[in-house]
């Protein structure tokens, strides 16, 4: 038998207030724990709404990031479980990070990942306050389950899931503040579906839902099927066990991953 992890999506609305924010995700935190979850996946943003900083994004991310990681920490250890989510690290200037972390059940920062797609789309520019990535997402094992990370525009690059997949990863993780718009709730569950189905793997998606963005968090198994959705409410928990078997049942009857032919590795016959 291949291993299972009960993982929950947790949803919220954060503001500008990053203690509102931490009690907002102990409550989720503590709720995912009780329903069975061994890890909690949080949105991108889940410490702060930095769009909507007044003065100095850089001062507040100072203060705020070590605070942050505290409560992570400490929820972590005091439910037990793994918790991904994500926050604005420092840099030095105004322009901080954009960053996932996962915290084991020890309250140890374990993994992080600096966003490498900044969203510069849709009229929008994340890089005007945002400093992005240089580094590929990493695959943490998780009991024996292994977890990729994604970080919302990420999805929209389907190389990033295919290399997050190449390299191990049975589910992907993504958190996301997934800004409202014309078509914007279609392209969400779009990808997300698409990144599942590609690559049969599970998607546990979790997105902010603050007053711009669409909430609408999502799990997804390796053929697409929704096994929870969270709409647009404000706050909330969805629980799944995420099944290795599932995965190696759907990869026996849709074995696209092995049936692939890349330019490479197709020999011309002449």
């Amino acid at each position: 038998m291949n291993p299972s992890l009960v993982a929950a999506v947790a949803q919220l609305a954060p503001t500008v207030d990053a203690a509102a924010n931490r009690e907002a995700i102990a409550a989720l935190v503590a709720e995912a724990a009780a329903g069975g979850a061994r890890l909690v996946v949080l949105p991108e943003e889940s410490m702060l709404l930095a769009g909507d900083v007044p003065g100095s994004l850089g001062a507040v991310v100072e203060a705020e990031w070590p605070r942050f990681l505290a409560e992570l920490s400490l929820l972590a250890v005091s439910h037990e479980v793994w918790v991904i989510a994500g926050g604005y690290e420092p840099t030095g200037t105004d322009r901080p990070f954009n960053t996932l972390v996962v915290v084991n059940p020890r309250g140890e920062l374990v993994e992080s990942y600096r966003k490498l797609h900044l969203y510069d789309a849709f009229s929008y520019r994340e890089s005007d306050y945002v400093t992005g990535g240089t580094e590929v997402p990493p695959v943490v094992m998780i009991e024996g389950v292994a977890i990729g990370l994604v970080n919302c525009y990420d999805i929209r690059f389907p190389e990033l899931s295919r290399d997050l997949v190449a390299r191990g990863a049975d589910v992907l993780s993504v958190s996301a503040a997934w800004v409202a718009g014309a078509r914007k709730e279609e392209h969400w569950s779009t990808l997300l579906k698409a990144r599942a189905i590609e690559n049969t793997c599970w998607v546990l998606a979790a997105s902010s839902s603050s007053p711009e963005c669409i909430g609408n968090s999502l799990v997804l198994d390796p053929l697409g099927v929704e096994r929870a959705g969270l709409g647009p409410i404000a706050a909330g928990v969805a629980v799944v066990r995420i099944s290795l078997d599932r995965t190696a049942e759907v990869r026996e009857i849709l074995p696209a991953l092995a049936n692939r032919r890349l330019v490479s590795t197709v020999t011309v016959q002449e």
